[in-house]
């Protein structure tokens, strides 16, 4: 919603500058799509961290339902690894043989 707003935004800055500056076609255009730009970008961003939200959420889920994953080709599981919320990251526990061992939630399948 708030980037129709954006672009919008955008559509009445064009017009404002088409009908009260003296700035040439060019530089019009280019302030125009300089700022859909931004706008599009920022979308993108968004989108990008939204899907990778949702990744780390259902690889916790998985976690939490004592379900093996991989991660950066190792088998994490509730008996050698605890889950750090913070940070997001799996953590060895003490007695297994990735002691010590992070591994970012994202890096999961």
């Amino acid at each position: 919603m708030s980037y129709i707003l954006g672009i919008t935004a955008i559509a009445v800055l064009f017009v404002i500058l088409h009908n009260f500056t003296e700035l040439g076609s060019r530089e019009k255009i280019l302030t125009t799509l300089t700022l859909l730009g931004v706008v599009l970008s920022m979308y993108l961003y968004n989108l990008y961290t939204d899907l990778q939200r949702d990744h780390v959420t259902e690889v916790v889920l998985k976690y939490k339902q004592n379900k093996t994953l991989t991660c950066k080709g190792i088998e994490i599981n509730s008996t050698n690894f605890s889950y750090s919320v913070g940070t997001q990251t799996f953590i060895g526990r003490e007695k297994s043989q990735h002691y010590g061992r992070l591994i970012s939630a994202t890096e999961c399948k």
